[in-house]
């Protein structure tokens, strides 16, 4: 490929995994075509020993996940604009295959209205790839690429444009739900996003609930995703069936309560600027398979 495209990873760690971290890095300096450049950010926590070339940024406290990605997009320049493609990746995973960047490459270059991939995950002892972690309503086969209407957090691409033109992660939301802000607002501007079943992120198999703030923060960013990026009619609408979802799935007593404190707390406090998506865009998500509903 002439002229290919900069690719740049951003991995953000709290300093509690090196020996994982540097699993992850050692995959990302084997990947073919002009070298990664990769910025580590450490999350409220020193950075491990890292190999040379690698640039780290130490944060004095810890900003969540979007606010520690945004840290890391910057190291590359306004927006991330010093590179074409950033990826984004966990700091426990690895990249199996050593063309996950020329194929990011590829694809960006090859569809200019591609703004976001999402890669599959899989278990690098299993092979197995969670239900959760395929970004649509029909996941039952990971293999199948498609386009989509999100992406995973930890494992993905993103055209620097795309946050150059709409904006970078929500850091208020801290964890969860992150991507899909991001992803409505690309799809509102016209980006499409892809997952690719052959671009492969070696993690774990684990459970969301494993974080002690996991059933608050879920809920209080659900409501914070829909009062910021949705159709005033669809608002109810969409947090009346995730709340019957959460119910149907019986969560123990704790969680519950949890989750019900932070649907209080998503609509009490402040949620960030309110751009509802134009009516076109809650056609394209429906056609796509999943109307901004569910």
């Amino acid at each position: 490929m002439s002229n290919p495209l900069k690719v740049g990873a951003v991995v953000i760690t709290m300093g509690n995994r090196p020996e994982e971290l540097r699993a992850l890095l050692d995959s990302v300096a084997k990947q073919d075509g002009e070298p990664v450049e990769v910025v580590v950010v450490g999350n409220g926590s020193p950075v491990p020993e890292v190999p040379a070339g690698v640039r780290t940024v130490e944060l004095p406290e810890n900003l969540g996940i979007p606010g520690g990605r945004n840290v890391g997009i910057e190291a590359f320049g306004p927006s991330g604009t010093d590179v074409d493609i950033l990826l984004f990746l966990d700091d426990d995973g690895s990249l199996p295959l050593t063309d996950t960047a020329e194929l990011c490459r590829a694809a960006f270059a090859g569809d200019p209205e591609l703004g976001i991939i999402s890669f599959r995950i899989a278990d690098p002892e299993t092979g197995v790839t969670q239900r959760r972690h395929v970004p649509r309503l029909r996941a039952s086969d990971p293999m199948r690429s498609s386009r989509v209407t999100t992406f995973l957090g930890g494992a993905n691409a993103v055209r620097t444009k795309v946050i150059a033109q709409v904006g970078p992660l929500p850091a208020e939301f801290f964890y969860a739900h992150e991507e899909t802000d991001l992803a409505w607002r690309a799809l509102d501007a016209g980006w499409q996003i892809d997952y690719r079943s052959d671009m492969v992120l070696h993690h774990p198999t684990t459970a969301p609930s494993r974080h002690a703030v996991y059933h608050r923060m879920v809920a209080r960013n659900r409501v914070w995703l829909a009062r910021r990026n949705l159709p005033l009619p669809l608002v109810p609408v969409y947090l009346g069936v995730w709340l019957l979802l959460t119910l149907a799935r019986r969560p123990s007593g704790p969680a519950l309560k949890a989750w019900f404190g932070g649907f209080r707390e998503g609509w009490s406090g402040p949620c960030g600027p309110r751009r509802p998506m134009k009516w076109r865009t809650v056609w394209r998500l429906t056609r796509l398979g999943r109307p901004p509903v569910i």
